[in-house]
């Protein structure tokens, strides 16, 4: 099999999998975090698994980005930034931050995050050291540009909502309570919404299937969840505000 068939074919098989996540959370909520139910398997320590699931999108792209000819080219280099500029934070910072203390995850939720971050990493980093084609002129084209801002918009709400709700605890204090400032006044997970943003200006940026790929699997994995948050939250708090959206200002 050729390189660009293999990577044709590992494309398509995201994509299957993004219809196949976006179907079964719409039937049953990934029980982690708030969602965390028993019934699921053997768990592991909730910021351990984060880490460990998370990791390949850091060190796996770093490894198959290295292998690639055009590993040393200045475009590539810059995607490979903006890439690792997400993940290394969401990796090894993120979870660090959270009070995660006595919290556990599902082993099945870590597994299958891990496999797809391989699946993921691979047929990112592969076509953008690579397969794909970035002359320098790549730089001042309307798509890497408009990609770009639109990535870095997208991490930016994404780290200040996280931040929002990190805040809402003070130290030792555990439960939930409703976010509000910012985006939150508009939808109940603006961080989700952040990163749809993200990698939708990944897949203009790098103008790639493999783009476009990881950015429906993150509608199609993040949506329901958002779904599930908003309804989680107007069922736990009745004086939830009743204009705010899950996802989309008036929309959604």
């Amino acid at each position: 099999m050729s390189p660009l068939t293999l990577q044709r074919t590992l494309v398509q098989l995201e994509l299957v999998l993004a219809l196949v996540t976006f179907v079964s959370l719409r039937f049953v909520v990934a029980p982690y975090g708030r969602h965390t139910r028993p019934g699921w398997g053997p768990t592991v320590p909730a910021r351990a698994g984060w880490v460990i699931m998370e990791s390949p999108a850091v060190l796996f792209f770093a490894g198959v980005y290295l292998a690639g000819g055009h590993r040393s080219a200045a475009v590539p280099l810059a995607l490979f930034f903006l890439w690792q500029l997400h993940y290394v934070q969401r990796t090894f910072v993120f979870p660090f931050r959270l009070r995660a203390s006595g919290k556990r995850t599902p082993l099945l939720i870590v597994a299958l995050a891990f496999v797809f971050n391989l699946l993921n990493g691979f047929i990112n980093a592969r076509w953008v050291s690579e397969l794909g084609e970035y002359p320098d002129a790549w730089f001042g084209d309307p798509r890497f540009l408009a990609g770009a801002a639109l990535f870095l918009t997208g991490l930016a709400v994404n780290i200040l909502s996280d931040r929002t709700l990190l805040r809402l605890r003070a130290p030792g204090e555990t439960g939930y309570r409703v976010p509000r400032g910012g985006l939150f006044e508009w939808v109940s997970c603006p961080n989700y919404l952040g990163e749809m943003v993200e990698w939708f200006g990944w897949a203009l940026a790098t103008w790639s299937w493999a783009g476009l790929a990881f950015a429906i699997y993150t509608v199609a994995n993040l949506a329901p969840r958002a779904l599930s948050h908003h309804a989680w939250y107007r069922e736990r708090f009745p004086d939830y505000p009743r204009e705010r959206r899950a996802l989309l200002p008036h929309l959604l």
